[in-house]
C-alpha cells in the first residue's frame, strides 16, 4: 500500500469515526419521534404529517451523513458510481432543507394569520405540498447526471498526480478517468447556484420567520401584561407577569442557542468551502472533514430539537422506557429475594 492509499484510508477512517456515532444518534432520535407520532392518534393530522415528512428526510440525511464528507476525497470510481455517490446525498440534503422550510412556514402561518390557517392550500392539497418538497430537490440534484458536469474536462485536485506510478493498464488519465471528485460532478456554477440560490435563501427565510414569530409573541405578551395591570389596577409588575417575561426570555435564549449551535457551524463550513473554491487553492483535508461533519451534522439536529421539545411526540417512548425500567427493577428484586 503506497502513501496515497494510506492517506486516503486514514481520511476515510476519520470521517467514519466522526459521522457514524452522529448518524446513529440522528437515526435513533428520529425513530423515537416517528414512533411517538404514529402511536398517538390525536397527532394524525396534516401539520404532523408535514413534520413526519421532515423526520423521514432528516433520518435519510442521517443515513447519508457519512457519505457527504466523502465527496471531498478523490477516489477511483466509475462514472455511474461517482454520480450516484454525489447526486443521491445531495438530493437527500436538499429534500431535508425543503421539508424544514415547509414546516417552518406552516407553523409561521398558524401564528401570524390563525384565521387563514385551516384554509391553507397545503392543508387542502397535502399530496401536492409533499410533491413540492421532494420533487424539486430530486430534479435539481439529478442535473449533473443529465450532462451538467465536468467529467470530460481536466482532472481536478491533482487526482491523478501520481500517474507515473500507475500501471500501464490503469484508466487514470487526463480525460475520461475513473477518478471521482466532487469538482468533476458539480461545476462551479452548479455549486454557486445551489448555495446562493437555494441553501442560503432557505436559511434566511427560516431565520426571518423565526424572528417574526418572536416579535409577535413579544407583542402579545405586552398586551397580556397591560390587560393584567388594568384589571389589577397596579403599576408594578405582578408575579405572573414576571413568570411570563421569564418564560419568553427562556424561549429567546433557547432559539438563539439553537441557531448558534445548529446553523452557524454549517454556515461557516459553507462559506469556507466557497472561499477555497473561488481561490482554487488546496486546503487541509482534515479541516474539510471536520467542518463538513460538524456542519451537516449540526444542521440535521434542528428537527430533533423541534421534536424532542414536544412532550406529545416523546410520550410513547417515555412510557415504554418506564415499563422496561419497572420490569428490570422487578427482575432485580426477584433475584435478590431468591438469594
Amino acid at each position: 500500500m503506497d502513501y496515497n492509499s494510506k492517506a486516503l484510508l486514514s481520511r476515510e477512517n476519520l470521517i467514519y469515526a466522526i459521522t457514524v456515532p452522529l448518524s446513529t444518534s440522528i437515526i435513533l432520535a428520529n425513530l423515537v419521534i416517528i414512533l411517538g407520532i404514529s402511536c398517538n392518534r390525536q397527532l394524525h393530522n396534516t401539520p404532523n404529517y408535514f413534520f413526519l415528512s421532515l423526520l423521514v428526510a432528516d433520518m435519510c440525511t442521517g443515513v447519508a451523513l457519512p457519505f457527504i464528507p466523502l465527496m471531498g476525497l478523490n477516489r477511483e470510481m466509475s462514472l455511474s458510481s461517482c454520480l450516484l455517490a454525489h447526486v443521491f446525498p445531495n438530493f437527500l440534503f436538499l429534500a431535508f432543507l425543503f421539508n424544514l422550510v415547509m414546516v417552518h412556514y406552516e407553523r409561521y402561518i398558524c401564528i401570524v394569520d390563525p384565521l387563514r390557517y385551516n384554509n391553507l392550500w397545503m392543508h387542502r392539497s397535502f399530496p401536492l405540498a409533499l410533491l413540492i418538497v421532494w420533487a424539486p430537490p430530486l430534479l435539481y440534484a439529478s442535473v449533473p447526471a443529465f450532462g451538467w458536469n465536468n467529467w470530460t474536462g481536466l482532472d481536478w485536485n491533482s487526482c491523478c498526480e501520481n500517474m507515473s506510478k500507475l500501471s500501464p493498464l490503469s484508466n487514470c488519465s487526463i480525460n475520461g478517468t475513473t477518478c471521482c471528485s466532487y469538482r468533476r460532478v458539480f461545476p462551479n456554477a452548479f455549486i454557486y447556484l445551489e448555495v446562493y440560490g437555494l441553501v442560503l435563501p432557505a436559511i434566511l427565510v427560516i431565520a426571518g420567520m423565526t424572528g417574526r414569530v418572536l416579535c409577535i409573541t413579544r407583542g402579545q405578551l405586552k398586551d397580556i401584561c397591560r390587560l393584567h395591570r388594568s384589571i389589577e389596577r397596579g403599576s408594578q409588575a405582578s408575579e405572573q407577569e414576571q413568570r411570563l417575561n421569564l418564560r419568553y426570555t427562556r424561549c429567546v435564549v433557547a432559539v438563539s442557542l439553537t441557531f448558534l449551535a445548529c446553523w452557524v457551524p454549517y454556515l461557516i463550513y459553507m462559506h469556507v468551502c466557497i472561499a477555497f473554491l473561488i481561490s482554487d487553492t488546496k486546503w487541509s483535508s482534515t479541516t474539510h472533514i471536520v467542518l463538513s461533519c460538524t456542519g451537516i451534522g449540526s444542521m440535521a439536529v434542528v428537527p430533533l430539537v423541534l421534536g424532542l421539545a414536544n412532550k406529545q411526540y416523546t410520550e410513547p417512548a417515555y412510557i415504554l422506557f418506564q415499563k422496561l425500567r419497572d420490569r428490570w427493577r422487578r427482575t432485580q428484586e426477584q433475584e435478590e429475594a431468591a438469594f
